[in-house]
């Protein structure tokens, strides 16, 4: 089922209903060219051009006909482009199948079709291995654009601005800011549902973190009383504006420097898991169980700023 959603004053509506027989992945309409859908992994950001789509994520691959019926139900233009934000699963495991039904071809002699991938260099770093070793992530799956700079822009019938945070959830990070229709797709650098996922052992750290939630917010301007404006699509969650991507930001600085001084005074990491530094934002973004607990989250800071401190 593909559930076609729009906003509405004083809430969302359903638009369309198809096939009720298979599972739903919601679309609603951010605002200009600009939609994002929901139900497939991570959230996929779809933006429409005259004659291209664009799309930010893939899901994951058993979604992959309920997300191409989605995006059917927008624009029958090709799939030019698939930005990956992050190297996780949920993000890329679509790739290729969302790939192979896109389009990209300059129509030179040979060329092959299909969306092109784009990454940054650091992404596709982290999925690759060198020459007979078994990478981690399936070669299909992999970026066949890369960037390794700060900044890579695009244009589909309006400025696709792609940035690099150097280590935030990870040291491959990317965010996509649509100009005109006033849009970010964040990635995971930013889920208001839960604590940010600091991934260590793939180049993320906290102040990185701090640092791309504020470059996010650098970007986006607000309407008045800080409603509306610029929107940011999360790597997970709900649709959201500018006042709660600051009040995010805020805890998770908050939260750093409370366990930044706890390392300061030698605390070990036990200690600081007793002192519960994340206690008062716990009933908003906190979680005992599941892929990413609150333990984890204080652990990952904790044990970045000690070596930081090292």
């Amino acid at each position: 089922m593909v559930v076609v959603l729009a906003a509405v004053e004083g809430g969302i509506c359903a638009q369309q209903i198809l096939n009720d027989k298979e599972p739903a992945v919601h679309v609603l309409h951010v605002q200009g060219r600009v939609y994002m859908l929901v139900g497939a992994g991570a959230n996929i950001t779809v933006q429409v051009g005259d004659r291209a789509v664009l799309v930010v994520d893939a899901g994951v691959p058993q979604m992959s006909e309920q997300v191409l019926s989605a995006i059917r139900t927008l624009s029958q233009a090709p799939i030019a482009f698939i930005v990956d934000t992050s190297m996780d699963e949920d993000h890329i495991g679509g790739n290729q199948n969302v790939a192979k039904a896109g389009h990209f071809n300059l129509g030179l002699p040979g060329e092959a079709t299909g969306a092109s991938v784009i990454a940054h260099l650091k992404a596709l770093d982290r999925m690759s291995a060198p020459t007979g070793k078994k990478p981690p992530v399936a070669e299909d799956l992999w970026p066949t654009d890369t960037y390794d700079n700060d900044k890579w822009e695009l244009f589909n019938d309006e400025a696709v601005i792609i940035e690099h945070p150097h280590a935030a959830h990870t040291d491959g990070d990317s965010t996509v800011f649509f100009r005109r229709s006033d849009v970010v797709s964040a990635g995971d650098i930013f889920t208001p549902e839960h604590y940010p996922v600091i991934e260590a052992q793939r180049g993320g750290t906290i102040n990185g973190e701090i640092e791309a939630l504020n470059q996010v917010i650098d970007i986006m301007v607000p309407k008045e009383g800080e409603e509306g404006g610029t929107y940011v699509i999360p790597g997970h969650g709900r649709l959201c504006d500018r006042a709660e991507i600051v009040n995010y930001r805020d805890m998770v600085t908050i939260v750093r420097d409370r366990i930044e001084d706890m390392v300061k005074k030698g605390m070990t990491l036990e200690q600081v898991k007793a002192a519960k530094p994340t206690l008062d934002y716990d009933g908003i973004y906190g979680a005992d169980t599941g892929p990413w607990t609150t333990k984890m989250f204080i652990e990952a800071v904790y044990r970045d700023l000690s070596q930081s401190k090292r």
